[in-house]
């Protein structure tokens, strides 16, 4: 009994904490549409989850896109199938691999900071500064960085996703002797809108669930240095294993048969 009772309550902690962070993205989603706006908290986000992503985005998808021509090429050749490497490369990297690690990079780079942040203000005392200046702590530190990262990772998806198939691309010809015109056309044929559309949309959800959780393990991290180190441990799991499986969720609504 105590075996199932030490299950029961896991299960229990899990779900309240399912309902603390569902509450406070909606709570979050609320404060979108109510004044006041922090414009120059809003432009910093832009700024620190948008353009300074750029390099970590870049060059992890040329290096996927490279690598998964390799990968599809040494595979296809077990079955005479060498020439289907730029349309698995396109449909590989817009459908899945784009978006998927554009937003494990988002987590990795950018919900640490902002847990890391937001949880030393709480240790410093800030937040509660905020309070005492009439400064709503949800409208200040985390509206800005949500809606920064709603409009900037459909963006780096997109940037990544154009990336991986120049990576691919150029090991194609380069190293595996495809001709660069039939390449590109074989590329541009395979792709349909909705794919890219699909691929905009992740990055959308993505965005938005690695920002959030960025900000809910830092506005409830514990005191002291420990705490921070916590929340920022904590943000980066919660947005990796959520992330992951909205991407299962999202595949399943739009490509299921």
């Amino acid at each position: 009994m105590t075996f199932l009772a030490a299950i029961g309550a896991s299960v229990l902690s899990l779900l309240a904490g399912i309902g603390r962070v569902a509450i406070y993205a909606l709570q979050a989603l609320s404060h979108v549409f109510r004044p006041p706006f922090y414009g120059r908290e809003f432009a910093t986000a832009l700024l620190n989850i948008g353009w300074l992503s750029l390099p970590v985005v870049g060059l992890t998808a040329i290096f996927t896109g490279g690598a998964l021509a390799l990968q599809i090429y040494a595979g296809g050749a077990r079955f005479n199938a060498e020439a289907v490497v730029p349309q698995i490369v396109a449909i590989g990297m817009v459908r899945e691999l784009g978006p998927v690690l554009v937003g494990l990079m988002i987590a990795a780079r950018v919900t640490s900071s902002i847990a890391a942040e937001i949880a030393t203000m709480k240790v410093t005392e800030q937040i509660d500064a905020l309070v005492t200046l009439s400064t709503h702590p949800m409208k200040y530190l985390a509206v800005p960085r949500v809606l920064a990262g709603l409009i900037t990772v459909p963006l780096l998806v997109g940037i990544g996703d154009v990336i991986g198939i120049f990576g691919g691309y150029a090991v194609g010809i380069g190293t595996l002797g495809f001709n660069p015109a039939n390449y590109i056309k074989n590329t541009v044929d395979f792709l349909e809108p909705f794919d890219i559309i699909s691929s905009l949309i992740k990055g959308a959800v993505f965005g938005f669930l690695a920002t959030m959780m960025g900000c809910y393990f830092g506005v409830n991290s514990g005191r002291g240095a420990q705490g921070v180190g916590r929340a920022t441990k904590s943000s980066v799991e919660a947005a990796a294993v959520l992330i992951l499986a909205a991407n299962f969720l999202l595949t399943g609504v739009f490509f299921s048969i």
